[in-house]
């Protein structure tokens, strides 16, 4: 939250109900008056299959334990990618 809407808020406390009604009164008017822009929602699906194509199709955890033996992984795939490009 910002500084300055905890500043509003505090200052909102401070003022009688019907003064307060009409701050909201203004706010609403003034909100029905903008556009207000969403993010777009993302599906997971979209998101499905993009870790085997980054990891050369080797399983995640076989890649973590290898990786923690001190094997490198990352450099089997990227000789199996280099290959497939030839």
């Amino acid at each position: 939250m910002s500084k300055e809407l905890n500043e509003i808020k505090t200052l909102a406390n401070k003022l009688t109900p019907e003064e307060q009604l009409d701050l909201i009164a203004y706010l609403t008017q003034k909100l029905q008056r903008c556009e207000i822009k969403r993010k777009p929602s993302r599906d997971i699906m979209e998101f499905a299959g993009i870790a085997p194509n980054l990891m050369g199709g080797m399983d995640a955890q076989e890649y973590v334990t290898r990786m923690r033996r001190g094997e490198f992984p990352d450099l089997e795939i990227a000789e199996k990618q280099l290959g497939q490009q030839e």
